[in-house]
């Protein structure tokens, strides 16, 4: 196999890698659709299961007359630094997040302050929602729909201060009171919530705490084109949990009922992801916890996703007091910084079976990234990092490439001697390389090497936060979205050209020498849709590689010429 067969099936099998994600995307199975009607609804988890007393996690159902009581809270507005939280006083849930260093949509002049994403969401057909609190076999709880009473309608991080509370109370005609409290501090995206109980009742209580994220499944609206370019399109979206045992795991929306999750976990957390951000509920690691995951209404237009975390049992004698605490995330997927908050939270960015791969190459483009200060130029430093660890491979590959270059003529001489007669043609041509000392397999190893490189080192450029709106030079101004002027791709075909005219077609058949000449085009159309800082990848990786092809066949020139001249 020479060097321009392993290169068409490096590209044909990188093709039908994202064409397969694509076609899934497209036909594979998915949860059901929302209606209009059901999307209009004016807050679909106010009917949310409810978890048991007993600390199962098994949803119980819902009281009558949750529905109507939905709407009656206040809505409190938390702002920090970083985050602007909406917490609805209906439950104390947190029902909009805002994560204001992330804008939404691209800064440009039409729009130099365009509204940052929007994660949490009380909107029907984008709800998501934080929820948390307490159930009791045994006597009043305030559970998620339960209404609690704010001193105040909006709280503010002020200048100079690092930490802000806010409170909110419930207490029952009997006595019972619970004041559930989040903390917000100044640069963090982590809001910690505590609930704490008041029995001044005369008889003891028993309960448990829990904390759960709902969610509807965000509308599907690209066409095919995008599931096959966007990245958005090949980043997981669903459940998500953690425990020391077993490690990550993820459930889709559309495997919720058939592989539901129950168990006890300790030292673990629950969340919901998606492309680029995430929000998980971070029991005590100390505390062991039921997990378990379900959908709500499942046989309506519009069914809710769960993912719920209940705590220990709770007992508080007449006259005491205890707290449950938890921790919830809200924010980017910024790696480097999540195993500080809790163990095994970076594994968020879902690498899937290449996370031995990619977690290194994050690590180490962040790294260039800190040092150029600019995502593109890291990028491109990355690549020439890997071109200088693998330039002996590649070398013996571009000089076994040079030799056979020369043996084209005598290789078509071979081909009309024998004619349609292939066998006796390749015993000549094997003949021909062995007594030249030339091995056409020596283009194979690289390959095996630097495949999975590639695809690591895409699945970083599809998952990094950080490279999302990053701008490089010029007409780039995001390096996460394709190139306004397809200049990126215009440059990576000129370079696939001059790479094809190094490259020696000695033993290929007509049909793949024809795939050669398609390959540009191919690559032109496709590139005009990726992102700009995949393909900056692959231009200054096929220019390198271009670079170190001429001057090697260079090398082997003089050398010939040298040894005829001597």
């Amino acid at each position: 196999m020479n060097q321009t067969r392993t290169f068409l099936l490096f590209a044909l099998v990188a093709v039908a890698y994202l064409l397969w994600m694509a076609w899934d995307k497209d036909y594979g199975p998915k949860p059901p659709a929302a209606s209009p009607a059901a999307a209009a609804s004016a807050s679909p988890g106010a009917d949310g299961g409810v978890p048991s007393a007993s600390g199962g996690g098994a949803p119980a159902a819902v009281p009558s007359g949750a529905a109507g009581q939905a709407g009656s809270g206040q809505l409190i507005t938390v702002s920090t630094d970083v985050l602007r939280l909406t917490v609805d006083t209906r439950g104390g849930s947190v029902v909009r997040s805002e994560l204001l260093h992330y804008p939404a949509e691209p800064r440009t002049k039409k729009t130099p302050e365009p509204a940052p994403v929007r994660l949490l969401d009380e909107e029907g057909k984008q709800f998501f929602a934080a929820q948390s609190g307490l159930v009791s076999s045994q006597g009043p709880a305030p559970d998620h729909r339960a209404l609690f009473q704010s001193a105040q309608g909006s709280y503010q991080l002020a200048d100079g201060q690092n930490e802000l509370k806010v409170d909110l109370a419930w207490q029952d005609a009997a006595g019972l009171k619970v004041t559930k409290t989040y903390t917000l501090k100044r640069g963090s995206y982590v809001v910690e919530l505590a609930q704490k109980i008041d029995n001044g009742s005369g008889t003891p209580w028993q309960g448990n705490a829990y904390e759960q994220l709902q969610r509807v499944a965000p509308p599907q609206e690209r066409n095919w084109l995008q599931n096959f370019t966007d990245p958005a399109a090949h980043s997981f979206l669903g459940a998500g949990w953690y425990s020391p045992e077993d490690k990550f795991d993820e459930l889709p929306f559309a495997d919720f009922q058939k592989k539901p999750l129950n168990k006890p976990i300790t030292g673990g957390w629950a969340a919901m992801l998606q492309h680029y951000f995430f929000v998980a509920w971070i029991p005590p690691a100390t505390e062991a916890a039921s997990y378990a995951t379900t959908v709500v209404n499942p046989d309506t237009a519009q069914p809710l996703y769960l993912i719920r975390t209940v705590g220990p049992a709770l007992n508080v004698a007449p006259g005491q007091s205890a707290t449950s605490s938890a921790r919830l995330y809200v924010g980017p997927k910024l790696q480097g910084t999540l195993d500080a908050i809790a163990p095994g939270l970076e594994l968020t960015t879902n690498y899937g079976w290449l996370t031995v791969i990619s977690q290194p190459l994050h690590k180490l483009l962040s790294w260039l990234q800190a040092i150029c200060g600019n995502w593109g130029l890291a990028i491109i430093l990355l690549v020439l990092i890997l071109k200088a660890a693998m330039w002996k491979l590649t070398a013996a590959q571009f000089r076994s490439g040079a030799r056979m270059r020369k043996l084209q003529p005598r290789v078509q001489a071979l081909r009309e001697r024998y004619g349609d007669d292939k066998m006796k043609l390749q015993q000549a041509m094997m003949e021909l390389y062995k007594k030249e000392k030339v091995n056409p397999m020596s283009g194979c190893l690289p390959i095996l090497i630097t495949f999975p490189v590639f695809l690591g080192l895409y699945r970083v450029l599809m998952e990094s936060v950080e490279l999302r709106q990053a701008p490089f030079f010029g007409w780039i101004h995001d390096l996460s979205a394709p190139d306004p002027f397809f200049v990126l791709p215009a440059i990576y075909v000129l370079v696939m050209l001059a790479t094809q005219w190094l490259t020696p077609t000695t033993g290929m058949d007509p049909a793949q020498a024809k795939m050669m000449k398609v390959m540009p085009i191919l690559f032109a159309v496709l590139f005009a849709f990726f992102p700009a800082g995949l393909v900056l990848y692959w231009v200054i990786n096929g220019a390198t590689s271009l670079a170190q092809q001429w001057y090697i066949t260079r090398q082997v020139e003089r050398a010939e010429q040298k040894a005829k001249t001597a």
